[in-house]
């Protein structure tokens, strides 16, 4: 080992934490992290005069992110240690036995959330400011969208200044609803829970925030507010007095059996959650023993969370095949030997794309195995070499669609390798299924196998056919009555009245999901005002940037999807946006605004609303005519702008008391 191999080890581990932190798109499991981590110290034990200040093993690795105010924590937000196994766990407990100078030492254990961590400060009893853990000593502020956390109270019975410290997370039920809609708008899936939760946390819009169906548990209490409280059990049961929820397992350990027997239950318990956990905490529960002990300078002394490493089982890959998605990406799909996993009997995994297929050599016919990623999506981690059968071959993707039989694409720069015919069979299932789908047209008794018979039964082409059909069509369908017939069509017909941000969603426009979707619609009123925007207008839209935006303008741009549209206003279908009730004669008649920063109080498309309600214009730039800036936080260039040019700036409380 020498020093430059030290050195690439930490730019790695700093690389996998940027993937974890900022881009919520972790490329390796906490467990293998962790072994790197590991790894680290290790040479860093032997090779102390190799350790440079920026080392992972010298700081916290999230990062604060580009877009919030950034806050100090009163008191520094420190990581855990991280125990793998029962022998780690048992020397963990040792050394506070060791330091403590005694053997009777209670440890308190609880379940370790898989979210985020989040510090929430209330001041006279009322929500006040919510900042991420960041670096560990400063955070973001989150305050707006920590507001809309589904059961954080917003008021409780606690006079002064409380900051209490817990984790945020997304159910599983929410985070699969999420990816179907992300898989259905074309996005890429998010990877687990966890991240989903951290993203949907760090959006500039709050109302997008709301969407994601978060949801808080606190595990302590800020050192500066524990108050007479005398340790972590005590305080955790003051929590639940206030009406704040916790941690929903925990409890009082007075020897290490009592720890292992309640790691063993909860690993036993694990799959029957509705959230994400990845092991348990355990903490000497005795505040003065906390100050006694101390911590170094990343993690607690008197703290450690021992992980529960990945569940996994091992199967026989039968064979690969291929799905082919809306957009006309082909995806290869494991199809396996039925296997119990976590609770649920698994068949099938995804492989992702061909490059992930050929960097772990995956080979039908290959003994595999498999886990499940958040303990939700099952996926192949890797191949038993040892177990592979003679004459297994490497596995390529098909030249051809398997659905029909087109050449695929391999576009330069992309993974994605795709079935370029918009009349593929498999695109238009797809393609319609979206279209019907309750955030789209939301059109009830069409599934996938009204669908697909339809499609057989050459009824239909594309979503427009859909409203030329009538009762005989649908008589002609295997198990279709006249109620089924008559239920059916009256669910597309009401469809024929829809919001304009559903209808957006419904055209399946890449990279475009229902926050973008709900901004266009505010924003330009109308199908055909967006139908013939120019690429740069569409940039000046809330939370649309370049890549969406080159996406929308060539999907307008497109003929075929341009007369798709038109055929679908002229069989009846009214994509509408909610009235704006003007206020006339107000100040804001005539006044043109531009909006910079965040706001914390309303949302971007609300004040737009708003400004709008009075007669108001809206910009997105500043020049000479603007009257009016809008500055929230972070507010940037256009609030620079607007002072060299002398125009009235108004911050969120002018701006609400000028309503």
């Amino acid at each position: 080992m020498k020093k430059e191999d030290y050195i690439r080890l930490c730019q790695e581990v700093w690389e996998h934490n940027r993937l974890y932190y900022v881009e919520n798109a972790p490329v390796i499991s906490d467990y293998a992290f962790d072994q790197l981590l590991k790894q680290l110290e290790k040479i860093e034990a032997e090779h102390s005069d190799w350790i440079i200040p920026s080392s992972p093993t010298q700081r916290i690795g999230e990062s604060v992110v580009h877009g919030f105010k950034t806050v100090s924590h009163t008191t520094p937000m420190l990581s855990l240690a991280n125990t793998y196994s029962k022998e780690e766990l048992l020397a963990f407990i040792k050394r506070c036995h060791k330091i403590l100078e005694t053997e009777e030492v209670p440890f308190a254990a609880e379940l370790k959330m898989d979210g985020t961590a989040i510090s929430i400060l209330y001041e006279e009893g009322k929500f006040s400011r919510a900042v991420t853990r960041g670096d560990g000593k400063q955070g973001d502020d989150v305050t707006s969208n920590a507001r809309v956390i589904q059961n954080l109270p917003l008021e409780i019975q606690k006079a002064g200044s409380f900051e209490v410290r817990g984790e945020v997370y997304m159910p599983h039920k929410i985070f699969q609803q999420l990816n179907q809609a992300r898989e259905e708008a074309g996005l890429e899936p998010l990877a687990n829970p966890r991240n989903a939760a951290a993203g949907a946390l760090k959006l500039l819009n709050p109302r997008a925030s709301a969407a994601r169906g978060l949801q808080i548990a606190f595990y302590g209490i800020d050192e500066g507010s524990t108050g007479e409280l005398r340790g972590q059990e005590e305080a955790l049961a003051f929590l639940e007095q206030l009406g704040l929820p916790t941690v929903a397992e925990h409890t009082l350990c007075l020897n290490f059996e009592a720890i292992w027997a309640f790691c063993e239950q909860v690993r036993h318990q694990r799959s029957l959650l509705n959230y994400d956990i990845d092991g348990v905490v355990v903490k000497v529960n005795a505040f003065s023993s906390w100050r006694q002990m101390g911590s170094t300078a990343k993690s607690p002394r008197w703290a450690c969370a021992y992980k529960f490493a990945p569940e996994q089982a091992i199967t026989k890959l039968k064979s690969i095949t291929i799905q082919v998605g809306r957009t006309g990406v082909l995806t290869p799909v494991a199809e396996l030997e039925p296997t119990e996993l976590a609770g649920s009997t698994i068949s099938r995994a995804t492989l992702h794309n061909a490059e992930e297929i050929a960097r772990k050599d995956i080979r039908p016919g290959d003994t595999v195995i498999i886990e499940k990623g958040g303990d939700v999506i099952p996926k192949v981690t890797s191949v038993c070499l040892d177990q592979r059968p003679l004459g297994t071959k490497i596995w390529q993707m098909p030249y051809q669609c398997p659905s029909c039989h087109t050449p695929v694409e391999h576009k330069e720069g992309e993974v994605a390798i795709r079935c370029p015919n918009h009349l593929c069979p498999a695109q238009r299932h797809r393609t319609l299924l979206h279209f019907v789908s309750k955030g789209a047209m939301n059109i009830d008794h069409l599934g996938t196998k009204v669908i697909a018979a339809l499609l057989d039964n050459d009824l239909v082409k594309r979503p427009s056919d859909l409203y030329a059909l009538a009762a005989e069509d649908f008589a002609k369908l295997p198990g279709f009555k006249e109620r089924a017939i008559s239920n059916a069509l009256t669910a597309i017909a009401a469809s024929r009245q829809v919001p304009l941000e559903r209808f957006l969603m419904a055209l399946g426009i890449p990279h475009v999901g229902a926050g973008t979707a709900e901004a266009l619609a505010l924003r330009f009123g109308s199908i055909e005002t967006i139908m013939n925007l120019e690429q740069e207008e569409f940039m000046n839209v809330e939370g649309v940037g370049e890549k969406v935006a080159m996406s929308l303008f060539h999907y307008f741009q497109t003929a075929a999807h341009r007369d798709e549209i038109e055929r679908l206003l002229r069989v009846g279908v009214h994509p509408s946006v909610k009235e704006v009730k003007e206020i006339k004669d107000h100040p804001f008649s005539g006044k043109i605004f531009v909006l910079t920063g965040t706001l914390t109080q309303l949302t971007r498309e609300e004040a737009i609303c708003l400004i709008k309600e009075r007669g108001g214009k809206v910009s997105g730039s500043v020049s000479r005519n603007t009257d009016y800036v809008v500055a929230g936080e972070a507010a940037g260039s256009k609030l620079d702008k607007a002072r060299q040019l002398n125009i009235d700036i108004l911050s969120e409380s002018d701006f609400t008391q000028l309503l």
